[in-house]
């Protein structure tokens, strides 16, 4: 056998409460490894515990304080010492003795007298065995920080991909702002809500639908950048033609999105809600929206979801043509427009969530200046459209 460097060795801890055992192992052994020596169980769970742990532990299972079998037990049962190697090292030759020391957790059993030969080979080999062990553990550490760490990539990604086609929106319509903020947090509260209702829940299943959809829902009007300013930024009613132009934005925002994703040449699962939120947000329960006059469940629950936060937002909020309803007006207004324009069901989850919209319109509320800045930037935007 080859002699590894000292500072290379392994330690083996030999735990034997008669002096001649410790003293022939320590000599057997000190030529390979660095050798600790416990005359009891307590002090061999101390050492065990204690500074850098000993790479396997012969041990006597006939000791007066603690036997060798409740030493084990206890090693294998604290996470510290769980994976060191031990090897039953005694005088009980019964097959019963054995079995018993195997399935407290020791690698082998070896009976006395013993064979120096023997004893050297088996150490060699569960130290062998467990230096494979431990590099395939610090490999799996180190795969599983690496996937965190990947992961924790793609979500920035996402993150950023949808802030940037997000900020893209609010450039061109002065509308948006803190109108997205809040409906996207109108969003979460529904699905929240309707998480565990036996209509909803087989898609609203997991936190990751819902803060994908919280995600996705700055996204539902990324098709206004393709609207004329003229239109968009009209302060009055539209004109028929000029509606219909509009409606067109729906489209719009469905291939904006899908055109990102053909960028990239793979179809991009977590755009997935933003494509139907842009797309069908202002289709209605009775099938009398657009742009393709689906009603009913036909609805993506997404866009049923966006429906509700995006009309009670406008409605709330101050246009330069208009005056904002109260929360009471626009709460009456959404309950009227249950079973019409939205899914009742949703509705009612409105309702029970009406304070807690209320407070998230508070807290992302446009200032006097919002305003301001929204009617400067109308009226230069209307100016220099051709």
């Amino acid at each position: 056998m080859n002699t590894p460097s000292q500072s290379n060795r392994p330690t083996v801890l030999v735990v034997d409460d008669i002096a001649d055992n410790i003293n022939l192992m320590s000599g057997l052994l000190r030529p390979f490894y660095q050798v600790k020596v416990a005359t009891g169980g307590e002090k061999a769970l101390k050492i065990a515990l204690t500074g850098t742990a000993p790479d396997l532990i012969l041990l006597d299972i006939m000791m007066p304080d603690m036997d060798g079998y409740e030493v084990c037990k206890q090693l294998k049962e604290n996470p510290r010492t769980a994976d060191i190697p031990v090897i039953f090292l005694t005088a009980k030759t019964e097959e019963e003795d054995e079995t018993r020391g195997l399935e407290l957790g020791a690698v082998d059993y070896i009976t006395k007298p013993i064979s120096a030969p023997i004893v050297l080979a088996r150490v060699k080999t569960h130290l062998a065995m467990k230096q494979v062990q431990d590099f395939l553990r610090d490999q799996n550490a180190f795969l599983e920080s690496e996937v965190q760490s990947r992961t924790a990539e793609i979500v920035a990604i996402q993150d950023v991909t949808i802030h940037a086609m997000a900020s893209l929106a609010e450039t061109r319509d002065s509308d948006t702002g803190n109108h997205i903020r809040r409906t996207q947090h109108y969003v979460r509260l529904l699905a929240n809500k309707l998480r565990h209702h036996p209509r909803f829940s087989h898609f609203l299943d997991d936190d990751k639908t819902i803060e994908l959809l919280f995600k996705s829902a700055p996204l539902h009007d990324i098709g206004k950048v393709g609207i004329p300013d003229r239109i968009l930024l009209k302060p009055g009613k539209l004109s028929p033609d000029e509606f219909a132009i509009m409606k067109t934005h729906a489209a719009l925002g469905l291939q904006a999105i899908q055109a990102a994703e053909s960028e990239l040449g793979i179809a991009m699962p977590f755009l997935k809600y933003a494509k139907e939120i842009a797309y069908s947000h202002h289709e209605k329960w009775d099938a009398s929206g657009y742009p393709e006059g689906i009603g009913g469940d036909d609805i993506p629950i997404s866009a049923r979801l966006m429906a509700v936060a995006d009309v009670y937002d406008a409605i709330i909020s101050r246009r330069v043509y208009k005056q904002p309803m109260t929360f009471a007006d626009a709460a009456q207004f959404i309950r009227q427009n249950s079973g019409s324009h939205f899914d009742p069901d949703v509705v009612e989850a409105f309702i029970e969530l009406r304070e807690q919209f209320e407070k998230v319109a508070a807290a992302y509320a446009d200032t006097d200046l919002d305003l301001k800045k929204k009617i400067d930037y109308l009226s230069i935007a209307v100016s220099t459209d051709p």
